[in-house]
């Protein structure tokens, strides 16, 4: 091989080389959604989620997803990225608006790692009529229509299954616009400590919900975004 040959060779080895390089940076290190900040009052920090059948981005809108609520405009913003004060107490709601999945295991129907080991939970139907509030250490997932997705921070022991509205209205009564605002779903409420140092725990989504992915465990499930983030614990 000439000598032009090989430098050609080399150029083009050392373009595709870049070009990858700068695709995962852009896309797995500045491509992330943003950040909502929370902070303490009296040693508690407040923090409003919901998870949603869809979303509301242009690229991958039949995703399902959460959003997080900015708690100074409480506007829905489309990420699963939150920050919270170390050695707090986190006072967790969740707005269920998915319909039913069954989860692989039942052992995610157990509320786990909650203080006093279990949520709070109220169903709205499609006429805004709320159930009253039940405590509840277990939502089974295998008994029926119960249970649309998780909410599970491994390193803090934490698995919350998520209600969903029921069979009914989760067959034909599911918001369809994201963020909801209306519509049939569960409001979820538990609290659980955060430790006194900072550091950066991955959560997620256990129930498979990646549609059109192997098993389910593809696309939302593995995305920042929609069914995967990171709570930090700020220092």
């Amino acid at each position: 091989m000439s000598l032009p040959v090989r430098i050609a060779a080399l150029l083009v080895a050392f373009v595709a080389v870049a070009v990858g390089a700068a695709f995962i940076v852009i896309h797995y290190f500045l491509d992330n959604p943003p950040q909502v900040n929370f902070n303490a009052s009296g040693g508690v920090t407040n923090v409003v989620l919901q998870e949603d059948p869809q979303n509301n981005s242009s690229s991958k809108p039949d995703w399902v997803s959460y959003f997080v609520q900015n708690p100074t405009t409480k506007q829905w913003v489309h990420t699963t990225l939150f920050s919270v004060p170390k050695g707090t107490t986190v006072h967790m709601t969740i707005l269920g608006y998915d319909g039913c999945t069954p989860p692989r295991n039942n052992f995610w129907s157990l509320v786990q790692g909650t203080i006093g080991g279990h949520v709070n939970l109220s169903i709205v139907n499609n006429k805004g009529v709320a159930t009253p509030i039940r405590r509840v250490s277990v939502i089974n997932g295998w008994a029926g229509c119960t249970v649309g997705h998780t909410f599970a921070i491994p390193a803090l022991h934490l698995f919350v299954p998520v209600a969903s509205p029921g069979p009914i209205d989760s067959a034909n009564n599911l918001c369809s616009v994201s963020p909801c605002t209306s519509g049939p779903h569960a409001v979820e409420t538990f609290s659980f400590r955060v430790p006194n140092y900072g550091a950066i725990f991955r959560w997620q989504c256990f129930v498979p919900c990646g549609g059109g992915f192997l098993d389910g465990n593809g696309g939302p499930m593995q995305t920042f975004g929609y069914m995967t983030g990171n709570m930090e614990v700020r220092a």
